[in-house]
C-alpha cells in the first residue's frame, strides 16, 4: 500500500469510515457533559470554554475538525503544532500550547501560538518576551501550577505563586491570563477535586493581593475529570480524547479512549 493509502488505513481505522460524523458525535457528547456538570454546579454554560486538545491526530483530521466549528486548538508539542498550523494557515485557528515547552523551542512557538499555557519560570518568560518584542507581537500566557506534588509533574508550587507572578510584570509582551494544572495521574475523584481545589485557591489569593496581574481564569480539566474542574470552578477544560480517540501512545491508557465503536452516549 502507498503512502497515502497507509494514512487513510491509520485514520479510518482510529476515527471510523466517517470521521467528520465521528467527530460531531464525540464533540456533542463532550458538550451535553459539560452542561450537564454547569446545570449541577449552578452555573452558565458560557461560564466554560471548551479547548479541544488535537495531540497525535493527523492534520488531515484535524481540517475535520476545524471545519465543525473547532476553531481553537490546543497542541502538547511545538514541532507538531507549527507543522499543523503552517498547513492550515489561512483557516482562522487559533493554537494553544498547553505542553512544557523547552527553552529552545521559544522561538518557534511564538512564530505561530496565540496562547501558553505551561509557563513555569522566569528564564522561559524571559526567552519568550524576547521573541515576542522581536516578532512585534503579544502572547496569552497561564502560569502552570503542580498541585498534586507529584515530582514528574511541571509547574510552580501554590506558595511560590505570588512571588512567580509578581515578576510577571517585567516581560509586558506577555499577558497573563489565569493559571493551569493537571489534577494527580492516579488518584481518586476526590485526591483529583483537591487539586482543582488547591488552584481555585490559589487564583482567589492573587486576584486578592495583586489584583491588576491579569490572572482571572482557571485552566484544569481534561477527558477523565473535566466535569469535577467545572464542579471546582473550571473556566477552561482541555478535552482531547474524548473527542478525538484514545491516542495511540503510551499515555493513552490513562484516559479511557473513545474509538468510533465505543463513543459516549449521550445522558
Amino acid at each position: 500500500m502507498d503512502q497515502v493509502g497507509d494514512l487513510d488505513a491509520e485514520i479510518r481505522s482510529r476515527f471510523g469510515e466517517d470521521p467528520e460524523r465521528t467527530l460531531r458525535d464525540n464533540l456533542a457528547a463532550v458538550e451535553e457533559r459539560i452542561a450537564v456538570a454547569c446545570a449541577r454546579s449552578g452555573r452558565a454554560r458560557s461560564a466554560v470554554r471548551l479547548l479541544p486538545v488535537s495531540k497525535t491526530v493527523p492534520v488531515e483530521v484535524v481540517r475535520l475538525a476545524v471545519g465543525i466549528g473547532m476553531t481553537a486548538l490546543g497542541e502538547n508539542k511545538v514541532q507538531e503544532a507549527k507543522g499543523k498550523a503552517e498547513v492550515l494557515a489561512g483557516l482562522g485557528v487559533n493554537w494553544s500550547v498547553i505542553g512544557h515547552l523547552q527553552t529552545n523551542k521559544a522561538k518557534a512557538m511564538v512564530s505561530f501560538a496565540s496562547e501558553f499555557q505551561a509557563l513555569d519560570s522566569l528564564r522561559l518568560a524571559a526567552l519568550l518576551h524576547e521573541s515576542l518584542v522581536a516578532a512585534n507581537r503579544t502572547l496569552d500566557v497561564f502560569v502552570q501550577v503542580n498541585t498534586s506534588g507529584e515530582e514528574s509533574k511541571y509547574g510552580i508550587t501554590p506558595d511560590e505563586a505570588d512571588a512567580f507572578v509578581g515578576e510577571l510584570g517585567r516581560f509586558p509582551s506577555l499577558k497573563p491570563k489565569g493559571l493551569m494544572t493537571l489534577a494527580i495521574l492516579k488518584g481518586g475523584p476526590e485526591e483529583v477535586r483537591a487539586c482543582f481545589r488547591r488552584l481555585h485557591a490559589v487564583g482567589e489569593r492573587l486576584q486578592k493581593t495583586q489584583t491588576d496581574c491579569g490572572i482571572k481564569l482557571l485552566s484544569m480539566g481534561m477527558t477523565s475529570d473535566f466535569e469535577i474542574a467545572i464542579e471546582e470552578g473550571a473556566d477552561i477544560v482541555r478535552v482531547g480524547q474524548a473527542i478525538f480517540g484514545k491516542r495511540p501512545t503510551a499515555d493513552g491508557h490513562f484516559w479511557p479512549g473513545l474509538l468510533p465503536e465505543s463513543a459516549p452516549a449521550k445522558a
